[in-house]
């Protein structure tokens, strides 16, 4: 057995499975991804991680009833974000924000996660192609992944606090198979925070700014061949190193740091184009 523990939902025994995937190198890369992107270079308190995220979500799934298939989906479901997690979204142009999930089963199969699985009875096929309705919903239904990151984030860039979103957490319950709401007025919360995330955190010029700058940098230097598609599966840290090691790289990720060019950038509207977004919790 392995516990975890999580500030939003306590401490929770899981079975060995999980510790011999939380050792695998796919997952131990997550904790060298920044959940936020860039946005720790001009933020330095944003420095929660990738596998702080699918640690989190897959305590939620367990909190809910989900089955161990589910929880096991959960933990791996962010295994293919590149560094700087949704900045390989606009060096890659993809515009849903999609690439991770474009490349997740070649991540996968190429990973030890496959052997694991198999040691334990799974079939990594029953990921890659099953269907969880707790971990993933479209928008703009509550879900696992996006309750968390909507909980977590927030408490990280100050939006809410812990006390506030574990309160809310008691008042989640599972409605034909779906995360609904039991209150109407953790409705119009959890609604409320979700639109306060994406225009206050998300779409903050200054973590634009951030994000989109690395975009830049990282898809000028794969085009001149400094930098190769593959450099996108290191950690960020990993890749910071490899872009440091030019002059160039070097004055380049000084001058975000530094926000020098921040006015210019935000006057000319080169900013990365996120889709408005909304969630409509479900009253039970």
């Amino acid at each position: 057995m392995i516990q975890l523990n999580d500030f939003l939902y306590g401490k929770m025994e899981f079975p060995q499975l999980f510790s011999d995937l939380l050792n695998t190198e796919a997952l131990k890369r997550l904790a060298g991804i920044h959940q936020s992107g860039a946005i720790f270079l001009v933020n330095p308190d944003i420095c929660h991680s990738r596998l702080e995220h699918a640690i989190g979500v897959t305590m939620l799934i367990k909190k809910l009833g989900g089955s161990e298939l589910e929880q096991i989906a959960g933990l791996l479901h962010d295994v293919s974000h590149t560094a700087f997690s949704h900045v390989g979204d606009y060096v890659f142009e993809h515009l849903d924000e999609d690439y991770h999930e474009k490349v997740f089963a070649e991540v996968i199969y190429k990973s030890e996660i496959p052997d694991v699985l198999l040691n334990y009875g799974y079939d990594v096929n029953q990921i890659l192609y099953g269907k969880f309705n707790i971990l993933e919903q479209p928008l703009p239904s509550l879900c696992a992944d996006r309750l968390d990151y909507t909980l977590r984030d927030g408490v990280h860039g100050g939006i809410i606090s812990r006390q506030r979103a574990r309160e809310f957490l008691n008042a989640i319950v599972i409605n034909e198979g779906k995360i609904a709401v039991n209150d109407n007025a953790q409705v119009n919360w959890i609604n409320d925070v979700f639109e306060k995330l994406n225009n206050e955190f998300f779409k903050l010029p200054l973590h634009l700014y951030a994000n989109g700058k690395m975009a830049e940098l990282i898809r000028s230097f794969i085009n001149k061949g400094i930098l190769k598609e593959s450099d996108m599966f290191k950690t960020d840290t990993l890749l910071l190193n490899k872009i440091r090691t030019t002059y160039a790289g070097y004055e380049a990720i000084k001058s975000i740091k530094q926000l020098r060019g921040f006015a210019e950038y935000i006057r000319h509207g080169d900013l990365p184009k996120i889709k408005p977004r909304t969630l409509k919790a479900l009253l039970v």
